[in-house]
């Protein structure tokens, strides 16, 4: 650790990571610089399209105005993250299906700002759903497509949480 160099300590995508970042080194810069996760894409550079977003603590968070520093201790999750394996998230999934996914550059962001929104408000209704991803902009689609494929993620979401708690209580 140098003078301008700060040694952090995170979770990033389930794994602890310690790693040295300049003291005002951006969280998306080094997401992709450093640790070469390519999915937070860097657009605007002020945290008004949502390109970049990450959770910190499951809150989305656009990581272009997040001091990397500010991550220390913290759980980080981007897009690479919420796959299992080579198991897409029915999040994913259900963008793919509604056909919500056409350029894919705020794709991720999208993706992780509807995590963040069912992972706190199972069953959203659609204003619900655009305040969430309100900070996300996409330049290709108007976003009724987008819309349907939150729709039908949460759906996916409560019939497998469903299943998963009958399925427990017959243990």
């Amino acid at each position: 650790m140098t003078a301008d160099t700060f040694d952090i300590g995170f979770t990033l995508n389930g794994q602890a990571k310690t790693i040295a970042v300049r003291t005002d080194a951006m969280l998306a810069d080094v997401l992709r610089n450093d640790l070469g996760l390519l999915g937070t894409k860097i657009s605007c550079n002020e945290g008004e399209c949502g390109a970049c977003t990450v959770l910190i603590d499951g809150r989305a968070a656009n990581s272009c105005i997040v001091l990397a520093v500010e991550v220390d201790g913290c759980d980080v999750v981007t897009i690479e993250g919420i796959a299992d394996g080579g198991t897409l998230h029915p999040i994913q999934e259900a963008f793919i299906a509604e056909g919500a996914v056409h350029c894919g550059y705020c794709t991720p962001g999208m993706i992780l700002s509807t995590k963040a929104l069912l992972d706190h408000v199972p069953e959203p209704d659609t204003a619900e759903i655009r305040k969430a991803l309100e900070g996300n902009l996409c330049r290709c689609t108007g976003y009724n497509r987008i819309l349907k494929a939150v729709g039908r993620a949460a759906a996916t979401l409560r019939d497998v949480s469903s299943r998963a708690a009958t399925s427990q209580a017959g243990e």
